[in-house]
C-alpha cells in the first residue's frame, strides 16, 4: 500500500500538521472480481469506500483519496482516526450487504507531522500509516505504539502489542498495536499494558536463508527480504517465469512471513508437509523447508531457496 509521491514543494501553498493518516482497504478484492465480473465487484467496492468515506466524515475526518479499492483519509486527532477506524470495521460486520457478500476490510493508521499541499499530504507520517495497512490483515486495525500513546479520553479502546517492524526510510524498527474492535474483548490487554518498548517479542528470532552458496540471516529485526528478478531485489533469482518484485520475507506479528505478489506463485514446503502454491497471500514460516519462484520445486530444481527458522 506504499504510494508514489512527486513532491512539488512550494513554501507559499504548504503547511504542517499534526494529523492522523487512515488507510483502508478491502480485502481480497483481486478475488472478488474474478468471481462477481468486473461491474458488480466495481459496485460492492464503491459501497464499501461511500460507507467509510461517511464514517470518516462523522468522526471529523477528510477523505484525501480513493485508489482503487482503498480509501485514505486525514483525523485531526489520534482518538478521532482510532475510533472511526473501529466504526469502520464495526459497519463492514454488521451491514447485511457486506456480511452476505463476505466482504471486509483492513486498516492502518498513523498519527505524526504531516505536509498539507492543497488537496494532499505527504511525508513520513504518510509513508508510516501506510505501512500499517500494509501490515494489517483482513477484519485487523494496526496502528503505531506512538499514536495510542498520544490518545486522550479513551474510554473502553483496548489494544495488544504485535512487537516491533521495519519502516522504509526509518532508522529503528516501531512497535506497532492491534486496535481491539470486537465485541467480545476477553483476554486482550488495555492500551496502558500493549504498550512496552522493552520487551519486544521475537527479538532473538532468526530465518536463515541459503540460495546457490549464499546465506541470508534475517532477524526480527531485519529490513524486509525481497526476491525478484529486479537488481535491486535482496535475494536475485533471475528466470522468465520469476516476477521483478516475487515475494518478501519479513518478520511481523510474532512469525516470518513469506508474501507473494507474483504473476505466478511462490511454491513453499515446509517440513515434511505437501508443497503449497501462494499467490498474492502469506505464510508463516516453520521449521525449515524450501522456496521455488515461480514453479513447482520439482520443475526448478537449480534455483530453489532453502530456509530455517531458529
Amino acid at each position: 500500500m506504499e504510494l508514489a509521491q512527486t513532491l512539488a514543494y512550494d513554501p507559499g501553498m504548504s503547511q504542517t500538521q499534526s494529523l492522523s493518516i487512515l488507510f483502508a482497504d478491502v480485502s481480497g478484492s483481486t478475488k472478488l472480481f474474478e468471481l462477481r465480473g468486473d461491474v458488480e465487484a466495481r459496485r460492492l467496492i464503491s459501497a464499501v469506500l461511500d460507507a467509510l468515506s461517511g464514517i470518516a466524515g462523522r468522526h471529523g475526518g477528510k477523505v484525501i483519496k480513493t485508489i482503487g479499492d482503498e480509501i485514505m483519509c486525514t483525523f485531526p486527532g489520534a482518538l478521532n482516526g482510532v475510533l472511526a477506524a473501529v466504526d469502520m470495521q464495526k459497519r463492514m460486520a454488521h451491514d447485511p450487504l457486506f456480511v452476505k457478500e463476505n466482504l471486509a476490510i483492513r486498516v492502518g493508521l498513523h498519527h505524526g507531522e504531516t505536509l498539507v499541499e492543497a488537496n494532499d499530504v505527504f511525508g513520513d507520517a504518510v509513508n508510516t500509516a501506510a505501512r500499517m495497512g500494509s501490515t494489517a490483515k483482513r477484519e485487523q486495525i494496526v496502528t503505531t505504539a506512538s499514536t495510542v500513546r498520544g490518545l486522550t479520553n479513551s474510554g473502553s479502546i483496548k489494544t495488544r502489542s504485535l512487537g516491533a517492524i521495519r519502516v522504509s526510510g526509518k532508522l529503528d524498527p516501531i512497535e506497532i498495536v492491534d486496535v481491539i474492535w470486537q465485541e467480545d474483548l476477553s483476554n486482550v490487554t488495555t492500551v496502558q499494558r500493549a504498550i512496552r518498548l522493552d520487551d519486544i517479542p521475537g527479538s532473538g528470532a532468526k530465518l536463515s536463508i541459503r540460495y546457490r552458496g549464499r546465506v541470508i540471516e534475517i532477524s526480527a529485526t531485519s529490513q524486509p527480504c525481497t526476491l525478484g528478478r529486479d537488481a535491486n531485489s535482496t535475494i536475485v533469482v533471475d528466470n522468465e517465469w520469476v516476477s521483478r518484485n516475487h515475494a518478501t520475507i519479513e518478520y511481523k506479528r510474532g512469525y516470518f512471513t513469506i508474501t507473494d505478489r507474483s504473476t505466478n506463485g511462490t511454491f513453499v514446503r515446509i517440513g515434511d508437509d505437501d508443497e503449497m502454491r501462494l499467490h498474492r497471500d502469506e505464510i508463516h514460516f516453520r521449521k525449515a523447508g524450501t522456496i521455488s519462484l515461480g514453479q513447482s520445486v520439482s520443475n526448478n530444481t537449480d534455483n530453489v531457496l532453502y530456509f530455517q527458522c531458529s
